[in-house]
């Protein structure tokens, strides 16, 4: 898969910088040099006419699969209530939605301001399967149906979350395989947005169907393939380590070992330290859920550890957040956190001595500042608190947690630096991010000599754009490793 020789001419870096020409060779930058001083050697030579150039962008968290079949999903992101939800469903289903396997799935609807609660006899008025997922993928509302097609058994709710509806969630579109063109157009559409590179958190064996996509031609984007507790055992085996490549192209590498230790904001799972608003601290989900014994986690990162096999750790909620900075810090690891969606405050600083990254997701907080505001109220200074973290010395990385959240990173680095969106004031802006700071927590590599040749070419200079232009920046092409993967120009 070895590019062709390039010689991009005329381009400008960011914020003001003069026009230089940039070369491409054997999937690395060869040279860079003042406008019209580089030779082209033989080099297919591309005019970018004052367009800029930077590196290619990266999602730090993604659900691949779950962002691709969402196109079969029935979208309910703009339901308002219990009754509105199964409005949706009902005119869905009076127009033929096409189901999967039988079941008519929906996704997105977010109940955490919602005035009344869900319940199965709401979904029961449907005979066909149905369930539908939360926005943030930790529980799921179904009917009777639905609930028997997928061997599950929730209470007068229909509601079930954390580990056993993820699992079954993934159990269930294993057996129902998507065709691999939809993977290649959804891959081709992030490199449209200047996408190189994703980090695949799917809760499967993601070395294996990378490797077979990449196969298929799905070959626009890097892939690192996170492995789940569960199929720990099989990457060690193997003796794959963090880094290694694990096909031939390279594209796809192992990732890390990715562990859930809590739940999320709008399940009302997140694991405080303070109870949610109207349970007691003492009842069983009162601070939400430990999904998993702090000593299993530490089995599972030493475990790890001895394979070469990094770790990253999800969790949102504070005390979730402080037994993870606990257990890093016991054995003396570095690592990822995911989410960090609420830090006590002495944390922030520990964070940063300990070495750790935050992998945070900025558009989370323009979705989820209502329900913060209610659930997490009085807390909320030190809630998706970005800025805090960097004032603190911590290395971020910025993704989408797709579906959640679209698989663009500019939309998070406009969330990160803006803290708003639409018509809306800014959501405690002091947690805001520098524009650099964010862009660099949206790449893997600068613009250099010697780096790889994964290459963002825009139509404009991102420190000359407002919010909803940041948002919508234009780009005229992608290249991954010297080749195009979207061209426009």
């Amino acid at each position: 898969m070895t590019a062709p020789d390039l010689l991009l001419r005329g381009a400008r870096t960011y914020d003001g910088g003069a026009p230089l020409d940039v070369r491409l060779s054997g999937g690395l930058v060869d040279a860079i040099a003042p406008s019209g001083m580089l030779d082209a050697d033989g080099a297919e030579t591309v005019e970018l006419e004052g367009r800029y150039i930077g590196p290619g962008l990266w999602d730090a968290h993604v659900h691949f699969t779950q962002w691709v079949i969402q196109q079969r999903r029935v979208d309910l992101a703009g339901t308002r209530s219990a009754a509105d939800a199964v409005a949706v469903v009902r005119e869905a289903l009076t127009n033929g939605f096409p189901s999967t396997d039988g079941v008519l799935f929906g996704y997105g609807y977010r109940d955490g301001l919602w005035g009344e609660p869900v319940t199965r006899a709401a979904l029961d008025v449907f005979a066909q399967p149905v369930v539908l997922i939360n926005g943030d993928l930790h529980s799921a509302w179904m009917n009777s149906a639905g609930a028997a097609r997928l061997g599950l058994h929730p209470d007068a709710t229909g509601v079930v979350s954390e580990g056993e509806w993820i699992g079954t969630l993934q159990r269930f579109h294993a057996e129902a395989a998507l065709p691999v063109g939809d993977y290649r157009t959804a891959a081709a559409a992030a490199a449209a947005r200047g996408v190189v590179g994703v980090v695949e958190y799917e809760n499967v064996l993601n070395i294996d169907e990378w490797a077979e996509r990449v196969a298929a031609g799905v070959d626009s984007l890097r892939v690192d393939a996170a492995v789940w507790p569960d199929e720990l055992d099989t990457a060690l085996a193997r003796g794959l380590r963090t880094g290694d490549p694990v096909e031939p192209t390279g594209l796809v590498t192992m990732g890390r070992l990715k562990v859930v230790v809590d739940g999320s904001l709008n399940t009302r799972t997140a694991y405080c330290w303070d109870p949610y608003p109207g349970l007691d601290a003492h009842s069983a989900h009162g601070c939400g859920v430990s999904s998993i014994p702090v000593s299993e986690l530490r089995d599972l990162l030493v475990r790890a550890r001895a394979g070469g096999i990094e770790a990253a750790v999800h969790a949102i909620g504070d005390r979730a957040n402080t037994e993870v900075l606990d257990t890093f810090e016991e054995l003396g690891m570095r690592g990822i956190i995911e989410h960090a969606q609420l830090v006590r405050s002495d944390d922030f600083a520990r964070f940063a001595r300990l070495g750790l990254i935050a992998s945070v997701q900025p558009e989370h907080a323009m979705d989820d500042r209502d329900v913060a505001d209610r659930y997490w109220a009085g807390r909320t200074d030190r809630a998706f608190a970005f800025g805090s973290l960097h004032a603190a010395g911590v290395a971020l990385r910025l993704g989408s947690d797709a579906p959640v959240a679209p698989l663009d990173p500019w939309h998070a680095i406009a969330s990160g630096v803006s803290r708003s969106r639409g018509d809306r004031a800014a959501w405690h802006p002091e947690q805001s991010l520098p524009l650099d700071v964010a862009l660099g927590a949206s790449t893997r590599h600068p613009l250099a000599v010697g780096a790889p040749a994964d290459v963002m070419i825009t139509d404009a200079d991102p420190y000359a754009l407002d919010r909803d232009a940041l948002r919508g920046m234009p780009v005229s092409a992608t290249l991954l490793a010297g080749r195009f993967t979207h061209r426009a120009l």
